[in-house]
């Protein structure tokens, strides 16, 4: 009788759970899923709370019922404003197809939905219906897998073109709901609008966010690095860094080598260009053009102008015809600009100094290329009519 009287209980139980069973097989709010209850759980359904939520939804017309769920798949586009229109069909194409007639959508919307972005609500709309695509795909299809990279690396392309930063830097979370596979590709996506816009802050959090991912740092992402801090002057971040990348073993490219280079001969720190040329050696054993002329920068700085001149010949002898137009613009550089550069970065006390000391080896260096046999063309006058060094 004890067994008889248990068994009347658990039916009523499971009688308006199996009467709404196919009206309300999946509903979603901004923080949770609501699956339809398998045996596992049958013993926590009698919980008054969890009933009335049941009964509530039973209590629903069919039509009322589908428009809650409709408008409660998922948080992520509640509070978007000025979808394109595009996207917003798309969406909602996608979202019917999934959730109410429970089928996979062509692969062609999604892609048509990521062409079709323009703005920050777009992206929104594209990360709701990635979070979508995902629960339909592990819950009706079994797929445990994260959508393939090429669809991940576009996603976070997508979200750098249309300016929605947060949300690209949310393609590198190991652990998210729409299913992106973070990658070293996507995070270079993100570095590259650092450089461009002069964005160090940011190239510091996308750096952060490949540590606590464990993504491993490759060639490519110290060239980035290394010009992030470059173009927005900041050593003390590169340094910081470039001990990073080479305690990882990544090796540096040439490009990422002339870059630490000719920073620290612009800054004057003659210590640390004679260091980073030394690790330059042990894995590549000539100079490029600007390397070499950053070690000419490097001996100026000394007060060596010879040597400077000699560093100078080896790679202008090593250097084709058809780029000596490379070697103009180096020379340039260093008459024009880079002068500017040094006295910037020195102290009040020194800067008289350090001019008075560029204005008489830069000719010196000069008149020890013409007497080796090398044409030089270097116009002396822009170097004597340079503000930076009239002090």
């Amino acid at each position: 009788m004890q067994y008889l009287s248990y068994s009347r209980k658990i039916a009523r139980v499971l009688k308006p759970l199996a009467l709404i069973e196919t009206d309300v097989r999946f509903v979603s709010n901004a923080s949770h899923v609501v699956q339809r209850p398998s045996h596992r759980s049958l013993s926590h359904s009698a919980f008054p709370g969890k009933m009335d939520t049941c009964n509530q939804l039973y209590a629903q017309s069919p039509m009322t019922g589908l428009m809650m769920l409709r408008a409660n798949f998922s948080s992520e586009a509640k509070h978007v404003e000025n979808p394109t229109e595009a996207v917003k069909e798309l969406h909602g194409k996608i979202l019917d197809s999934v959730n109410v007639k429970r089928s996979m959508p062509p692969n062609a919307w999604l892609w048509s939905l990521i062409e079709n972005c323009r703005n920050e609500d777009d992206i929104s709309f594209l990360f709701d219906v990635l979070q979508n695509l995902r629960r339909f795909r592990l819950s009706n299809l079994r797929i445990h897998d994260n959508f393939n990279c090429n669809l991940c690396q576009q996603v976070a392309k997508t979200c750098i073109r249309v300016g929605a930063i947060n949300h690209g830097k949310r393609a590198l979370w190991k652990h998210n709901v729409h299913g992106l596979t973070p990658s070293v590709a996507s995070a270079h996506h993100l570095l590259s609008y650092a450089l461009e816009h002069k964005d160090a802050k940011l190239m510091d959090e996308v750096m952060k966010l490949l540590k606590m991912n464990n993504l491993p740092l490759q060639p490519g992402t110290a060239d980035l690095v290394f010009r992030i801090c470059h173009d927005t002057d900041n050593w003390d971040l590169l340094a910081k860094y470039s001990k990073k990348f080479c305690k990882s073993g990544v090796k540096l490219r040439k490009t990422t080598f002339d870059v630490w280079m000719e920073f620290a001969a612009k800054r004057g720190d003659t210590e640390s260009l004679w260091n980073v040329d030394k690790l330059r050696s042990e894995t590549y054993t000539q100079h490029t053009l600007s390397g070499a002329f950053s070690c000419a920068k490097g001996f100026l700085l000394e007060h060596k102008p010879e040597e400077a001149a000699a560093v100078i010949q080896i790679i202008c002898q090593a250097y084709p015809d058809e780029k000596k137009s490379a070697l103009e613009a180096e020379f340039k550089k260093l008459v024009n600009e880079w002068p500017v550069d040094i006295i910037k970065h020195q102290n009040e006390e020194d800067k008289k100094a350090v001019a008075a000391s560029l204005k008489s080896d830069i000719p010196a260096m000069v008149n020890a290329l013409v007497n080796s046999g090398l044409r030089v063309r270097v116009d002396l006058d822009e170097l004597n009519k340079n503000e930076a060094l009239l002090i």
